[in-house]
């Protein structure tokens, strides 16, 4: 039974930083990509970030690129998500997920384990 763990989240004053981590149990998850994703309140789930299952290539929408930068270690089965300069719109539950391939993808439906969620809440 794999499981996906997230931690980190928590309140957070605008500009700040935090680290999210997402912690892989049941089996070794180091040949999948993996990617973060965000649900505001009210609102869709949404892709912030990707990684290869090495670490190579990742990606980020304009939303967060150059604030947000995830990571991975794969000795541990764990990954990332640095994310600073943080904004009130950043407040969301954010969700690790598993890729069922190496690489990542907008998709949700092409995720296969997922994580309970982490809550961030940026005040402003």
């Amino acid at each position: 039974q794999v499981q996906l763990v997230e931690s980190g989240g928590g309140l957070v004053q605008a500009g700040g930083s935090l680290r999210l981590s997402c912690a892989a149990s049941g089996r070794t998850l180091s040949n999948n990509g993996f990617g973060w994703f965000r649900q505001p309140p009210g609102k869709e789930r949404e892709f912030v970030a990707g990684i290869t299952w090495s670490g190579a290539d990742t990606y980020y929408p304009d939303s967060v690129k150059g604030r947000f930068t995830i990571s991975r270690d794969n000795a541990k089965n764990t990954v990332y998500l640095q994310m600073n300069s943080l904004k009130f719109e950043d407040t969301a539950v954010y969700y690790c997920a598993t890729h069922r391939t190496r690489a990542f993808s907008f998709a949700s439906s092409d995720y296969i384990y997922w994580g309970q969620g982490t809550q961030v809440t940026v005040s402003s």
